[in-house]
Order: C-alpha cells, then sequence, then structure tokens
C-alpha cells in the first residue's frame, strides 16, 4: 500500500497550555511511588501523604522531590492511604495532585513533531488496560493519545498507577466524536489503520508517515462509523482456541511494529 507522506512540520507548545479540563475528582490523587515520583518531577504534587513511621531509600528520594518543588509533607496511618487511594495498592505514598488537563486535537497536533503516531482508544473502559497502553506508548515512542469524552475512561488515578508514570510524557487529548477526530486527522495527511479479525497482517504494515491506529473497545472492539474511515485493517495472526487479545497485549504487539518499522 503506497503512501503519501504528511510534509507539515509540527511545531512546539508547552505543555501547560493544554486547554481541556478534566473533572476535578478524576485525579485529585495519585498513589504509588512510580506515579508519585513522575508527577512530582513534573510539578503537579500539591502535598505528599506517606505511612507513618515508614523509611528507606524511596521515602527519601520522594521527601526530596517534595522538597525541591515546595510541596509538603505529611505523615498518615495506613487507614487514611487506603481511603485515599479507595483500596488501591498504594505502597505507603499518595500524593494530591493539580488535576489532569488533557489536550485538544488541534494541540496535539500543533505539537507534535513531523509525521506523528498517534494512537486512538475507540471507548477503552478497564483503567489498567488504558494504564498499560500509556505505558507501552511511551517506550515505543507514540507520540499522543486520543480518547473520547463520554463513555470510556479517563485519567484516573489507577491508570496513573498502572501506567507507572507514563502519562506524565505520552499527551493525551480528549475530544467529543472519534469518527470527527479521523477525519480531521486524514485532513492533515494521516493514514488511519484499525484492528480486526480479517485485514492485512501486522507484520506487512506500512507504518511509515503520518499515522493513527484504532484501538477498540474491549468487548465491541471497533464501531461501525470508524471502520467505515480505516484506509487499512491489520490483524494479529493467531492459533489456539481463543482467536482474541486483550487490547493492551494487542496494542502493545502493534505498537512495538511501528516502532521497528519506523525506526529502520
Amino acid at each position: 500500500m503506497k503512501k503519501t507522506k504528511n510534509k507539515t512540520a509540527g511545531k512546539k507548545v508547552p505543555r501547560e497550555t493544554k486547554a481541556q479540563a478534566p473533572n476535578s475528582n478524576e485525579t485529585d490523587f495519585v498513589f504509588g511511588y512510580h506515579a508519585a515520583q513522575e508527577a512530582l518531577k513534573k510539578a503537579r504534587g500539591n502535598k505528599l501523604f506517606l505511612l507513618k513511621d515508614a523509611g528507606g531509600t524511596k521515602v527519601e528520594e520522594l521527601k526530596t522531590l517534595a522538597k525541591e518543588h515546595s510541596v509538603p509533607v505529611k505523615w498518615v496511618p495506613k487507614q487514611k492511604l487506603e481511603q485515599m487511594s479507595e483500596g488501591g495498592v498504594h505502597q505507603g505514598v499518595v500524593l494530591a495532585i493539580t488535576p489532569y488537563q488533557y489536550l485538544s486535537l488541534n494541540e496535539l497536533i500543533d505539537q507534535s513533531k513531523p509525521e506523528p503516531f498517534f494512537i486512538l482508544l475507540d471507548h477503552i473502559e478497564d483503567p489498567h488496560n488504558f494504564g498499560s497502553i500509556l505505558r507501552t506508548a511511551d517506550a515505543s515512542g507514540v507520540d499522543g493519545i486520543i480518547i473520547p469524552k463520554h463513555r470510556a475512561c479517563g485519567i484516573t488515578p489507577a491508570v496513573v498507577k498502572t501506567s507507572t508514570g507514563a502519562v506524565e510524557y505520552v499527551p493525551v487529548a480528549r475530544v467529543t466524536n472519534l469518527t470527527q477526530a479521523v477525519t480531521k486527522l486524514k485532513e492533515k495527511g494521516f493514514w488511519i489503520f484499525g484492528t480486526d479479525m480479517n485485514g492485512t497482517s501486522y507484520h506487512k504494515w506500512n507504518a511509515t508517515g503520518a499515522i493513527g491506529l484504532i484501538i477498540g473497545n474491549e468487548g465491541q472492539g471497533m464501531n461501525a462509523s470508524l471502520k467505515k474511515q480505516v484506509d487499512e485493517m491489520l490483524t494479529i495472526p493467531m492459533t489456539g482456541h481463543v482467536q482474541s487479545l486483550n487490547a493492551s497485549v494487542a496494542s502493545g504487539i502493534l505498537m512495538y511494529e511501528a516502532f521497528v518499522k519506523r525506526s529502520e
């Protein structure tokens, strides 16, 4: 499949100019050492809560980071940490943070390098899937993730914890309508790929240029309107009795395939 590469140069803009604010209750707290560490590095911490009488190298590192960014530290009992993390695995660390601010689609495009690689999540609902996708996206050089505002998982504390802090490095745009977002990307010269049981083997994927990869919902897959906009469907050949993969596993395979081909 021959593609014409998008020649438009991207323009960098600071992360502080992100326009769309999420619901304030989505990310008031992050928990776990790595998530708190990365949020502190990005100056998003407001108050650091540590397990009373906790010590060790990791605790000292967090205290140092908090001091560098003028974030107060409070020592609290385990019950308080469990309440703030809503029963999550907090590792004795909870950080109150500035709520995550999403990019608009235009901001994501403008701040990205020329010929970027975006992942579009079609109503992914499991925060652990979303967090894992963010973690792999950071490792494989994905330039941004696009999610819908409604009926989909946003940036929650569970997502931040699962991403082990990758959410601080992979830009996330939130849009009202994914179909309209795909239309805009195609107008900008992007080639759009989807995932399905029937399609071109991902080994033959031409992943160069400005591309967007759509990952379908955990149960329903890609919706019909998005399928109509796809330039090419990709499939991951499988043997065995269960002919499907977890959304984060499938996206991880494809992200690394793109990483390899875009690095050649």
